[in-house]
């Protein structure tokens, strides 16, 4: 499905990410990858996971600093010489920022959140479009929290929700270069990033018992969401929001 395809992964930082799950199920469907960490604590870990990969690039790339993110894709032209999809799965915010009420949001922790989580798909977009030479996929990952009000989550419900309505100006903006941009709006995972989110064992616990499905959603299920989105399969949609959290965004009272 994605054989000869190159393909660029922010945001892995164990094997339990959900960039992770993303890039592995796309490496099992023939593509070749490319893998940004952010700062020498998780350099040894994507390094790791990368290696059990072919022909896999690793390079440090900070989306707070403009040079890192230059660096970072100069290093992908030179290896491989062009990029056919990009997956974005980065965000945070001050920790203190995820617990208690959104009101008392800093600037600082508000600035941060919305720059890191938000802002920089805008920046890698720009960077990577001029490697996707045939067109290409972008594909970001958000939550539920963008669209309702979900306790502890509070600055980062307010960067999601930036978020998504980047995908759409960055659909519209990168679409005459055959370049598709959507997001994936993912259940709640017990990542390394969701435990910075106060009370996210309740929040598991929840989910699981109202959901259609009657259990949570796996990184595994949302790697298969982005490999289908990365694929000619989904060459006819950009600008949408998918869900996929076992229905749960579908329940009301």
């Amino acid at each position: 499905m994605l054989k000869d395809k190159i393909g660029m992964i922010f945001g892995v930082a164990n094997k339990r990410s959900i960039a992770w799950a993303c890039a592995a199920a796309c490496a099992e469907h023939g593509a070749k990858q490319a893998f940004t960490y952010q700062g020498e604590r998780l350099k040894e870990n994507v390094e790791k996971l990368a290696g059990e990969l072919p022909d896999s690039l690793v390079v440090p790339c900070d989306v707070t600093n403009q040079a890192d993110v230059d660096a970072a894709f100069d290093a992908v032209k030179e290896r491989y010489g062009r990029l056919d999809y990009l997956i974005h799965s980065i965000a945070f915010a001050p920790k203190e920022a995820l617990e208690g009420e959104f009101v008392t949001t800093t600037r600082e922790a508000f600035r941060t959140a919305l720059e890191i989580s938000a802002f920089s798909l805008t920046q890698v977009s720009l960077a990577a479009a001029p490697l996707m030479t045939e067109g290409g996929s972008i594909v970001t990952m958000t939550y539920y929290g963008a669209e309702k009000v979900v306790s502890n989550y509070n600055v980062m419900g307010v960067a999601k929700a930036a978020l998504e309505a980047s995908t759409r100006y960055l659909a519209a903006d990168l679409g005459k270069q055959n370049i598709r941009v959507n997001a994936i709006s993912a259940g709640p995972i017990n990542t390394l990033s969701a435990r910075g989110v106060k009370n996210m064992g309740t929040l598991l616990g929840y989910v699981g018992e109202k959901s259609p499905l009657k259990r949570n959603v796996t990184a595994s299920e949302v790697g298969n969401t982005a490999l289908f989105l990365v694929s000619d399969l989904a060459s006819g949609i950009t600008g949408e929001n998918i869900h996929v959290d076992c229905g749960y965004n579908i329940m009301g009272i």
